[in-house]
């Protein structure tokens, strides 16, 4: 299965993207995201960093749109417990407009 072409919603901004579904965009530009939190050194930019997060995202693909509420944790209580800077995705489900 090839590549297809995707645009990351983050409310203030819009990236277009390749990938294969749109779960997967998601998580890979969140880990980037995650990435640039844990090598930061200053804790203020780190601070600034971490509000900056985006707390929901859209995928928009070539038919379908799907949006994932993201919850981020500075110190993992799940199942990374420990790790810095965890989220979980929580799919939001379309909302029918009933006339």
């Amino acid at each position: 299965m090839g590549k297809r072409r995707f645009t990351i919603d983050l409310g203030n901004e819009k990236i277009e993207v390749e990938g294969h579904m749109h779960k997967n965009v998601a998580i890979k530009y969140l880990m980037k995201r995650r990435r640039s939190l844990i090598m930061t050194r200053d804790k203020e930019k780190v601070e600034r960093l971490y509000e900056s997060v985006p707390k929901v995202i859209s995928i928009i693909g070539g038919h379908l749109t799907k949006s994932y509420q993201v919850n981020w944790e500075r110190e993992g209580t799940t199942e990374f417990e420990g790790s810095r800077f965890v989220f979980t995705l929580s799919e939001i489900p379309d909302q029918k407009i009933i006339a």
